[in-house]
């Protein structure tokens, strides 16, 4: 079956190029982990539009972990490059592993070969962001050598519901 958990072996578990066949399967995984209730903050949300959009600008960058024929993880990543700087950097947008699988290595596998690529590609400084809160991710991340850890402020104005006691915008008026 399917959906029953598969424990890899390390000679079962192999780390591929995502294919245009696997945009379903990864698109219904990264739904069950990257939920509202997992990042409630993060200002980006998962979306069919990510895998296709990644995919389509740098495929070499597009992983899945597959155990027996089974996806069980996935890594998408791009690489930046900045007006009149040397600098090429790597950005791992999405990391994702199936929860009962999370404590296996797999994430660990996924990003050290996601690594590997981004320095091929002449990338010096690789970046990712989480939730402030997250720190299941915090910790992945800086086992895997991340340092420097910032925080950011992300504020929200909702457009839906009228301010008590305020004047109107000019806008409005």
């Amino acid at each position: 079956m399917a959906d029953e958990p598969v424990v890899p072996q390390k000679k079962r578990l192999r780390i591929r190029d995502m294919s245009i066949d696997d945009f379903s399967t990864v698109f219904h995984l990264g739904e069950d982990i990257f939920t509202a209730e997992y990042s409630p903050s993060l200002y980006r949300t998962w979306d069919e539009y990510e895998i296709t959009t990644l995919f389509n600008s740098d495929s070499d960058l597009c992983l899945v972990a597959e155990v027996e024929g089974q996806i069980v993880g996935f890594a998408l990543g791009t690489t930046v490059e900045k007006h009149h700087s040397a600098w090429k950097y790597g950005y791992l947008v999405w990391l994702g592993v199936r929860p009962y699988m999370q404590k296996l290595q797999i994430g660990a596998r996924l990003f050290r070969e996601i690594k590997r690529r981004m320095r091929e590609q002449g990338v010096r400084m690789i970046i990712i962001d989480t939730d402030a809160e997250n720190e299941a991710a915090i910790r992945f991340f800086t086992k895997q050598g991340f340092g420097n850890i910032q925080k950011h402020v992300y504020m929200t104005l909702n457009l839906g519901r009228k301010r008590k006691g305020k004047k109107r915008d000019a806008a409005e008026s």
